[in-house]
């Protein structure tokens, strides 16, 4: 007997079909896999056997051989075991093998044949709906993630006998549904904090401003306890809330990664993605033996926050410059090479020296000017001209500290930057930029002209602080950004001086 299961499998952040073929002959016991699995689909056959025996149902006694094709590329994974045990049992005429059509079928099986959640089942169910599947049959675990594409129909499962009951006879149970209004802060996101709880800082804050209204990388230099990681963490109540294509963009990157809790069926913040400087190349853009994501694509769309950027290691920041420049990271390997979307704010932080104390106004600096001049040079000058705002945030002074008045809340910032957005969705229509940070150097002459005043200015700051090619570029654009914000036609000689305020390590520690 033969047959035929539809499951499917990932590729990156794609799914592509896999067809689960069963065939049972009458000869000596045994049970194979062929088509490149690995190390956790060959142990398939013993969950797979074990499963269908405390299920209560038939564990045929024949030569059976399973082949997952296309057999050229390496499957992984446990989310073949259900439909290697449906096509087991539909071999043997246990399950009504018309009932398999237009069907996609994947989950763990538990040794008592419970189904369990497996990775990546958004990217899955958005390729079953794209190549015109009726239905998919997914752990009870996973339904919201698949419920949400719709033009599918979902169904959630707890057991393989539910399974096959669901086979043998698909009208006793009904289809997941899912509930748009289920979905929590789409389009008016919610967050734990607040620019309103930060005392002080409105430069700082004016930076972050420009820094969300355009896109734009941030690097803050302060001393310890100034401020730095909590205006950090606030960034994102301040961005544009996530459409929903970036959301489901977003979504399938977690999928993937196995980061998307049951009860989230799309995430609907912008991500911040804050690792330890201790992180490997591969835990911050991607990699290992079979590729997966790393911290820079969990922040696709959202903002990628690194503390204490010096202490990072020099080879680790270096691999950044892509995904900086190109809004992707691709890993070569030799058994795969992938693309992962990589679209993210940078935000770092660092003292202005070793010791911290650097130009503060109540602790002497002990370091000396070399001292602080090999601190800075851990950070390539080629990173830094990938970072558009260079800002100080000095330490507090005491009636800042202690006053009583609340900052601008979170909510009136975004208004003004959603405003400034919308003006370069305007500007940028019918191309794949949505910010000022994205402009290319053709954008660049069209949509970045100077008043006379202006230009002289310019002229003179490329000469005083010695920008390279791409920090010029990074000051047009940030000077774009501010004539947003003012909402300006054309960038006047007040925009560009603001701009060239955000240049500090150009101005203070380079050259």
């Amino acid at each position: 007997m033969l047959a035929h299961v539809k499951s499917s499998a990932l590729n990156g952040i794609d799914a592509y079909p896999i067809d689960v073929e069963v065939d049972l002959a009458a000869a000596l016991p045994s049970f194979t896999i062929v088509g490149l699995p690995d190390a956790a689909v060959r142990e398939s056959i013993d969950r797979v056997r074990t499963a269908i025996k405390n299920s209560g149902l038939e564990f045929p006694s024949r030569k059976i051989t399973i082949n997952l094709a296309p057999a050229d590329v390496r499957k992984e994974g446990p989310s073949f075991d259900l439909p290697i045990a449906v096509g087991i049992l539909a071999a043997s005429g246990q399950i009504d093998g018309d009932s398999l059509d237009d069907t996609i079928i994947l989950g763990e099986l538990s040794l008592d044949g419970s189904v369990r959640g497996v990775s990546g089942v958004l990217p899955i169910a958005l390729s079953a709906k794209e190549q015109e599947f009726k239905r998919i049959i997914v752990p009870a675990r996973n339904v919201k993630e698949a419920a949400i594409v719709g033009g599918i129909d979902v169904y959630p499962v707890q057991s393989l006998v539910e399974v096959v009951e669901l086979l043998n006879d698909p009208e006793h149970m009904l289809p997941a549904v899912f509930d748009p209004n289920e979905l929590d802060g789409l389009g008016d996101p919610v967050y734990d904090v607040d620019f309103a709880d930060v005392k002080g800082q409105e430069t700082v804050k004016r930076a972050l401003e420009v820094a969300a209204a355009g896109g734009h990388n941030l690097l803050m230099i302060g001393p310890p306890g100034s401020g730095k990681t909590m205006l950090a963490r606030r960034l994102p109540t301040i961005l544009p809330p996530l459409s929903m294509n970036e959301a489901l963009e977003v979504t399938k990157l977690y999928s993937v990664c196995g980061l998307l809790s049951p009860n989230e069926a799309l995430i609907t913040r912008r991500p911040f993605r804050s690792p330890h400087h201790s992180i490997s190349n591969a835990g911050l853009t991607g990699g290992g033996t079979y590729p997966r994501p790393g911290e820079v694509s969990l922040a696709h769309h959202g903002v990628l926050f690194l503390d204490e950027l010096p202490e990072f290691k020099r080879d680790v920041l270096e691999v950044m410059r892509q995904p900086l420049e190109d809004g992707k990271v691709t890993i070569a390997r030799a058994q795969a090479s992938l693309t992962y979307p990589a679209c993210f704010m940078l935000v770092a932080a660092m003292n202005p020296c070793p010791c911290g104390f650097f130009n503060d106004h109540l602790k002497p600096c002990t370091c000396t000017p070399n001292m602080i001049h090999k601190y800075v040079q851990k950070i390539s000058g080629p990173l830094l001209d990938r970072i558009d705002i260079h800002i100080e945030v000095p330490r507090l002074r005491q009636d800042e500290l202690m006053g009583k008045t609340p900052g601008e809340s979170s909510e009136k910032i975004r208004q003004r930057v959603c405003q400034a957005r919308e003006i370069q969705q305007a500007r940028f229509a019918g191309t794949k930029i949505y910010s000022n940070a994205q402009m290319t150097s053709r954008h660049l002459k069209t949509f970045c002209k100077l008043d006379a005043d202006a230009e002289a200015m310019l002229k003179q700051g490329v000469e005083q602080l010695r920008l390279s090619a791409r920090a010029f570029d990074r000051v047009l654009k940030l000077s774009r950004t501010i004539a947003d914000l003012g909402d300006s036609e054309r960038i006047r000689i007040e925009h560009l001086a603001e701009a060239l305020q955000y240049r500090s390590l150009d101005r203070k520690y380079w050259g």
